[in-house]
């Protein structure tokens, strides 16, 4: 269920580190949730050599109605993303391009490739800049100095009710359970999910920032962390942990402590 780093064996645990800057490394690790059907997360973590650039590549896909459509993402997404010829040089609308053309991708494919997927994806260049994308609720938190900041948008069906029904969809609102478009998806943005597409939006929020001598570590994780874990107890949790794998299984277990039920995927990027 993981590409580790970019070969091709899998594991749901690993680690690594850049080869230009020896102080960022980085750590993920992977746990099943208590659904019956098979893990439908999955992660890329690793750094790839581009020219004279070193592109640190981390994503997480959390699957929804089957994990082909995040195994997709797995695979194409980034490498969409580097083949834009715009991407070193107007790097938002690229990855704009990208997230687009691989949701058309994906929907094209939409007879075998069932279902839909969130993604949240970082892409740090050379160790100084980052670039963080994300459809859905899995998220990106940066921490500086002890200070958690989300670097990603939650894309709720209720934050875009208004959207949704210009669209000619609507967001249910059922008691003791969460707002979902089309009284379906409990998000309101997400790859493939083709049936429900006309009121579901792939657009991506993207943030840019400069990495300084203040960022420590950034978090990247699924919904499973995030539904009972808060950005800045997450930064808490981890900031006295070296070892960037070691820091993603204590964070996974924190979320299983406070009875997390979901797929758990999570990376951690250390800037030693």
């Amino acid at each position: 269920m993981v590409k580790a780093g970019f070969g091709s064996s899998a594991a749901d645990t690993g680690k690594g580190k850049s080869k230009v800057s020896k102080r960022i490394t980085h750590g993920f690790h992977m746990v099943k949730g208590k659904s019956k059907h098979a893990m439908e997360d999955y992660v890329v973590s690793g750094f790839k050599q581009q020219s004279d650039t070193e592109l640190g590549l981390f994503a997480i896909f959390d699957g929804h109605l089957g994990h082909d459509v995040a195994s997709y993402l797995q695979n194409h997404l980034f490498e969409n993303i580097l083949k834009e010829p715009g991407f070193w040089t107007d790097t938002e609308n690229a990855i704009r391009r990208a997230y687009r053309k691989t949701d058309d991708e994906i929907l094209e494919k939409s007879f075998s490739l069932g279902g839909g997927s969130t993604a949240v994806t970082a892409i740090l260049i050379n160790g100084q800049k980052l670039v963080v994308a994300n459809v859905g609720d899995s998220r990106a938190v940066i921490c500086k100095n002890g200070v958690a900041k989300q670097l990603s948008v939650d894309h709720e069906p209720s934050q875009e009710k208004r959207l949704i029904e210009s669209r000619g969809g609507f967001v249910s609102n059922l008691p003791g359970d969460v707002p979902r478009v089309d009284g379906q998806l409990a998000v309101a943005r997400a790859f493939g999910d083709k049936s429900l597409k006309r009121h579901l939006s792939s657009e991506p929020d993207i943030s840019m920032l400069n990495i300084d001598k203040d960022t420590e570590f950034i978090i990247l994780a699924s919904d499973g962390i995030w539904k009972v874990v808060s950005n800045q107890e997450a930064v808490d949790a981890i900031k006295n942990i070296r070892d960037p794998r070691t820091a993603a299984k204590h964070l996974i277990a924190e979320a299983l402590s406070r009875k997390s039920k979901d797929d758990i995927s999570c990376i951690v990027v250390k800037f030693q």
